[in-house]
């Protein structure tokens, strides 16, 4: 059975935005840290705009800035310069408090190392996405046991992560990224821990929910999962140094 193959469009789609506007636009972000009475820099004033309904790839060598961007879009860092606005938001602007509410209602984001709550089953981590959009325990319960059932992860619902394999645990962090249906969906190498063929099940997923509505930007080494987006953006030494149409 098809992973999602019939999930509605995201529930947060329907933004004021003007139109043509872009979903996401940042102009001369960077980011850096303090070292030795200099600067060390992360990204060098990256500008670029994302349309609703695109499909991004970020690629780039290791070091080249990808996950600190991918972050900065997430809106889970802070800490960097430039204007960055979200969805009609001023992200530059607000406070890191009310950054992290609007990250929570519009942005699913499927992490490199997972970052499952340990103290939680799996079943409870699925959850937690849907409490933070404020979705009826009983809604919530429904889209939980539909997660489970497409992702095959019924028999460990009640199961914690640390007694899942990595590739388990990148499923559950896939299904906690999606199962709230958001506007922006980010993922930092979201099959590493795959095999191939449910790597490929993934990226089909990805691309349905791309259909359907959803914005997604990737982070990725793989040349396969690139092919999947509709434009492919390369960093190196934490500058844009492409930026082109897949």
């Amino acid at each position: 059975m098809p992973l999602f193959g019939s999930a509605p469009a995201p529930t947060d789609a329907a933004l004021e935005l003007p139109p043509g506007a872009p979903l996401v636009s940042l102009h001369d972000v960077e980011k850096s840290y303090d070292v030795g009475g200099g600067k060390q820099y992360v990204l060098r004033r990256i500008s670029l705009d994302v349309r609703p309904g695109e499909f991004v790839t970020i690629m780039g060598p290791s070091g080249a800035g990808k996950s600190t961007l991918l972050a900065i879009l997430g809106l889970l860092d802070h800490q960097w310069t430039g204007d960055f606005e979200f969805a009609g938001h001023a992200v530059h602007r607000l406070a890191p408090r009310d950054r992290t509410a609007l990250g929570r209602r519009h942005v699913g984001f499927v992490f490199q190392q997972y970052h499952l709550l340990d103290d939680l089953t799996v079943a409870e981590n699925l959850d937690v996405p849907l409490d933070y959009r404020g979705v009826k325990k009983s809604e919530r319960q429904a889209l939980v046991a539909d997660a489970l059932d497409r992702f095959g992860m019924v028999g460990k619902k009640d199961l914690f992560p640390r007694q899942l394999s990595g590739g388990q645990q990148q499923l559950v962090g896939i299904a906690r990224a999606v199962i709230a249906k958001p506007t922006l969906l980010l993922a930092d190498e979201p099959t590493g821990n795959l095999h191939s063929a449910q790597a490929r099940e993934i990226m089909e997923l990805f691309t349905r929910l791309n259909r359907q509505g959803t914005t997604i930007i990737q982070v990725t080494h793989s040349e396969e999962n690139a092919r999947y987006g509709s434009r492919i953006v390369n960093l190196k030494d934490g500058w844009v140094v492409s930026d082109e149409k897949n």
